[in-house]
């Protein structure tokens, strides 16, 4: 029960902001982007998740390598 109650919150929130998201590009269709907003959208798109990418390698690497442990006491 509490599998599906999760499923059905993170399905609620990513229809919210599909939904968001095609709200507001319709709302702005009378703006008119050039070649460099489009490839500057891109770019940062592409930018923006091959950073979150590689911020959540590096957290499992560290954790698979012992990096997150806590201190050990030499006393136990």
């Amino acid at each position: 029960m509490r599998t599906v109650l999760l499923v059905i919150s993170l399905v609620g929130l990513l229809v919210l902001a599909i939904a968001s998201g095609a709200y507001t590009w319709w709302r702005m269709a009378d703006v008119q982007i050039g070649i460099h907003g489009l490839i500057a959208l891109i770019l940062g798109a592409v930018f923006s998740l091959i950073l979150g990418g590689g911020l959540m390698a590096l957290v499992f690497y560290s954790h698979r390598h012992g990096h997150d442990d806590g201190p050990q006491n030499p006393r136990n």
